[in-house]
């Protein structure tokens, strides 16, 4: 059996690249591949190569590499968004600046990708995918996309990295895993790195789990200010959190950090033309009355974040994602409303959100921030812990539920007189119907 340690983006972090080759070698693995991007990010530019070779680290180029091998005058990270390629110039200038002709004219030679057999496994090694050197390979690319991928891989395993984030999954016969990076955190929070560990064997692959690592991070952050660098840089090292090249991120991946827009991407309202065709509809009268302060509140009225420095904001919170978890406890209903929208009635599928998994999702929702839970249906007191689920997520949160008002007789009574007076529940009565004049 050969255990393999496998990383890649070292982004100038001298003290995550210690921490991995104490770490690999007290986990057992024999051998140690890096996936490129040397410099970026951090300080200590040429106090990686020592490492690597005192290590034996065998290296692939990253595009940082090859653009500093080169003295190009970007880093071909691949980024469309200009304020990404603004945050990835100044990494960029400051690693060129930096990096000793030496350390430059190592990179200039190592190769751009390895295909080797190990254990009668083929493997393949990129930075970014079979494609490209700097594309990305996201987690939420769909099955079609990493297909085309693999396809033009053919390996058993295939390894890569220039994202920063960990992931592996199975696609047509290759097990795909992106290794993360070690020079900068995952964007979920925690100060610790990654890379991965394989374990082959007799043409097999028996293992492949991502590694959290932890290391010096002070000791890197120090690093980062004293050399003057961004401080949107040094706090991404501290706390966990990408501050910075965000753009290039999707969706999917972005909503699982603290920030998701650049400041200065936030909408600042909404302007409607009367004067348009579409300007008669009641939908472009509310708009306009917003700004004429005739309207109810709307996304414009929201204040602006603080400016606390950043060049990011968090959208959670904010009038276009705000701090609101709605929960639908069932999908039937008392009522057969032909016009509903998810198709609740007396004969819809019995499916039920169990007492124990509601109080579970209240609980992950109070960790994560939420403070105000809506609780609907289907219609909600039609679920015989209605009572009980409203009990346990008033006693912690601001809570609304949306019910039709109709099952409040029988046993439902004693039940509901456990509800009177509690300061942050509102039941909300509202029948909702297709036209104005059945509408409530």
């Amino acid at each position: 059996m050969t255990r393999l340690a496998v990383f890649g983006g070292v982004y100038s972090n001298p003290y995550a690249l210690r921490a991995l080759a104490d770490a690999s070698r007290a986990r057992g693995c024999t051998e140690l591949y890096c996936l490129g991007d040397l410099g970026g990010f951090g300080a200590e530019c040429d106090a990686i190569l020592p490492l690597l070779e005192e290590h034996g680290v065998m290296t692939i180029a990253g595009n940082y590499d090859v653009a500093i091998g080169r003295g190009d005058e970007d880093c071909g990270c691949g980024y469309a968004d200009e304020r990404d390629n603004h945050f990835a110039q100044l990494m960029y200038d400051y690693t060129k600046a930096h990096t000793s002709p030496a350390f430059a004219a190592w990179m200039a030679q190592l190769p751009g990708e390895l295909r080797i057999d190990i254990e009668g496994v083929d493997v393949h090694m990129v930075h970014g995918s079979p494609l490209a050197i700097n594309d990305f390979m996201w987690e939420s690319l769909d099955d079609d996309e990493l297909a085309l991928r693999v396809a033009a891989s053919g390996a058993r395993l295939l390894l890569c990295t220039h994202t920063g984030l960990p992931w592996k999954r199975e696609v047509d016969g290759t097990l795909i895993v992106n290794v993360g990076a070690l020079g900068r955190p995952a964007n979920d929070g925690r100060t610790d790195v990654w890379f991965a560990e394989i374990d082959l064997r007799n043409g097999e692959i028996e293992c492949a789990e991502l590694v959290p690592l932890a290391y010096d991070w002070p000791a890197q952050a120090a690093s980062m200010r004293v050399a003057g660098l961004p401080e949107p840089f040094v706090e991404t090292i501290e706390s966990g959190w990408w501050t910075t090249c965000l753009e290039v991120v999707p969706p999917r991946e972005r909503a699982r950090g603290a920030y998701h827009v650049y400041r200065d991407a936030m909408p600042s309202g909404f302007t409607v033309d009367t004067r348009s065709p579409g300007g008669s509809h009641p939908l472009a009268q509310g708009l306009a009355g917003h700004r004429q302060g005739t309207g109810g509140a709307g996304w414009a009225d929201a204040p602006a974040p603080a400016d606390d420095g950043r060049p990011v904001v968090s959208l959670f919170g904010s009038a276009l994602f705000p701090a609101r978890l709605w929960v639908y406890t069932n999908f039937h209903c008392n009522l057969a409303c032909e016009y509903c929208v998810v198709a609740s009635s007396p004969a819809a599928r019995k499916r039920m959100m169990p007492l124990a998994r509601f109080q579970a999702l209240v609980d992950e929702a109070l960790r994560e921030g939420f403070n105000e839970l809506y609780l609907t249906g289907g219609e909600p007191f039609v679920h015989p812990d209605a009572v009980a689920m409203i009990e346990y997520a008033s006693d912690r949160m601001t809570t609304v539920v949306l019910t039709n008002a109709m099952l409040f007789t029988g046993h439902r009574r004693p039940e509901l007189a456990r509800l009177a007076g509690r300061p942050r529940l509102t039941l909300q009565s509202s029948i909702d119907g297709a036209r104005p004049a059945t509408h409530d």
